[in-house]
């Protein structure tokens, strides 16, 4: 992900005016979100995501400072709520998830990026629908509000006890479903990568048809972000292939944040590309670890696969 000019400067004026203060404890980064110092709330906020403190108390004031109104940048934005909705994904506690949806109704860009991020960590189904409303705002609008509905019934279903543990198997005349297209201008107003990702991480196989455009999005890091999910839902080397490939752009940035998707989806096939690619080594170190970690999770025996080998190699070979 990457940030605007906008919010790489708040973030670091806000952290260098308190962070030059004694090291802050539990109850101390508590007293100051709850006060009226917008840079010691900027920072704590900050810091109860940073060290994780899943405390009744943390966790009410930051789901509070999720409807923030005194922290304004001049052009509109809401650095508190930023910082809060991103601390509550680290957190991890589910109280926060209806509170984060609502974020996602924001008009900051970055309050809905760290709400979609967040409720991806969180991992709650109930994201889905208010996800995929904003990605339609990317698609050109068709009579689809039947077939949505349909899917929406199916999550209902998902979440009923007793229920069939996968009613999409029934419903692939859904699944199969014409794909939709990109607005003829494509929208640059939504945080669409971390939108997609979310659908991906969160198992949304029924939303295939309106993720899969995105793969035509003019934006690299958007059509990154659909492959990592198109990969995650369907399981389809070609995906994971589109990400490898980009790994030989010339834009360091881009290559980073393929670098990324590929250890988030566990990629074996890219380990070679991984090891090869023009980028920092503890990076590349940071994505085979997680191509390693996923193929010791799908075969858990007491003796290690030959491609698990194969990445502890490439990766000592780095350091």
């Amino acid at each position: 992900m990457s940030y605007s000019t906008e919010e790489n400067s708040n973030s670091i004026s806000a952290t260098s005016e308190t962070i030059q203060g004694e090291s802050l404890t539990v109850e101390q980064a508590i007293a100051n979100l709850k006060g009226s110092d917008l840079g010691l709330r900027f920072y704590a906020a900050w810091w109860l995501g940073r060290f994780r403190v899943n405390e009744g108390e943390a966790v009410t004031r930051l789901i509070t400072a999720l409807e923030d109104e005194d922290d304004r940048t001049p052009e509109g934005g809401y650095p508190l709520r930023r910082n809060a909705a991103r601390a509550l994904g680290k957190i991890g506690d589910e109280q926060a998830v209806n509170p984060l949806i609502e974020s996602l109704k924001c008009s900051d860009f970055y309050v809905r990026e760290a709400a979609a991020q967040s409720l991806e960590m969180l991992g709650d189904p109930n994201s889905v629908p208010p996800l995929v409303e904003l990605l339609e705002k990317g698609l050109e609008n068709s009579s689809t509000q039947e077939n949505l509905h349909i899917t929406d019934n199916l999550n209902a279903v998902i979440a009923t006890p007793g229920s069939n543990p996968n009613p999409l198997e029934s419903h692939n005349e859904f699944i199969k479903s014409p794909e939709k297209k990109l607005i003829s201008e494509p929208d640059f107003k939504e945080p669409y990568d971390a939108i997609i990702e979310a659908l991906g991480t969160l198992g949304a196989t029924q939303k295939i048809p309106l993720i899969k455009p995105f793969l035509e999005h003019p934006i690299p890091r958007i059509q990154y972000a659909t492959a990592r999910a198109m990969y995650q839902l369907t399981g389809e080397t070609s995906y994971g292939e589109i990400l490898v490939r980009a790994l030989e752009v010339d834009d360091l940035q881009l290559r980073r944040t393929a670098l990324s998707d590929l250890g988030a989806i566990g990629y074996m096939g890219a380990a070679e590309a991984i090891s090869e690619t023009l980028a920092e080594n503890s990076l590349k170190l940071i994505s085979l670890k997680g191509l390693l970690e996923r193929e010791i999770k799908e075969n858990s025996t007491e003796k290690l696969s030959e491609d698990a080998i194969g990445v502890m190699n490439l990766m000592d070979s780095l350091l």
